[in-house]
């Protein structure tokens, strides 16, 4: 089993649920930091004195506060370790639960398990710890269909922020203002209204307000 865990959660009820889980099965070499900067720096301390972590398990999602932090988020966190310490072994627990996202954790940035917090959170982290100490990928049941049969559907970062500006009820025009001036290609009325055109089509929606109802019962944003 791990020997040696750091968990990153700025929570203390969940942070202490999730200790008390490893010490159930036998890890009592654990770290907790609240902040995705402590969690890095603890990483770089414990690989200079030779003594490197083998797991860390990390939320998606930090409150702000006073102190100004370089890694906000925990994928930004997680984006860092993976460049640094590819070896090492990454689960995310988060109440996040979009499918989109979790697919681009694991594609992207080569997470180990996704567990969504839920009723039955500690218990699926249980099983996740021990799946991943054996090579194997996990993934709870509220995102198990991240790689399933819609996951072939060809939907990219760029496709999600467009469906995610329609949903807050941006129109085409608008958005277009909005990609121009944040300097996001493409950025023309006409290249939106294409590729809106395009997701229309491949996800059989009979219009806008249809498109987005399908994309969020599909967990896309």
């Amino acid at each position: 089993m791990f020997k040696k865990v750091l968990v990153v959660e700025d929570m203390e009820d969940i942070s202490k649920g999730v200790q008390s889980l490893l010490q159930e099965i036998n890890i009592t070499d654990m770290y907790q930091v609240q902040y995705c900067d402590d969690a890095y720096l603890k990483l770089q301390r414990a690989t200079l004195d030779e003594v490197p972590f083998d797991l860390i398990i990390s939320d998606l999602s930090f409150k702000t506060d006073h102190r100004t932090q370089r890694y906000t988020t925990g994928e930004d966190l997680v984006a860092k370790i993976r460049m640094e310490y590819p070896n090492l072994k990454v689960i995310v627990y988060s109440v996040e639960d979009r499918l989109q996202r979790v697919r681009r954790l694991f594609e992207k940035h080569h997470i180990n398990a996704y567990v969504c917090k839920s009723r039955s959170g500690l218990k699926n982290l249980s099983a996740a710890i021990h799946s991943v100490y054996n090579n194997e990928r996990y993934l709870s049941s509220e995102v198990s269909n991240a790689f399933g049969s819609n996951s072939d559907l060809e939907v990219d970062d760029y496709d999600i922020s467009l469906l995610a500006h329609l949903s807050e009820g941006l129109s085409q025009d608008e958005i277009s203002t909005l990609y121009k001036k944040k300097d996001i290609s493409p950025a023309s009325l006409s290249s939106i209204e294409k590729r809106l055109n395009k997701l229309r089509i491949q996800f059989n929606a009979n219009n806008a307000i249809h498109l987005v109802a399908i994309v969020k019962d599909l967990g896309l944003i």
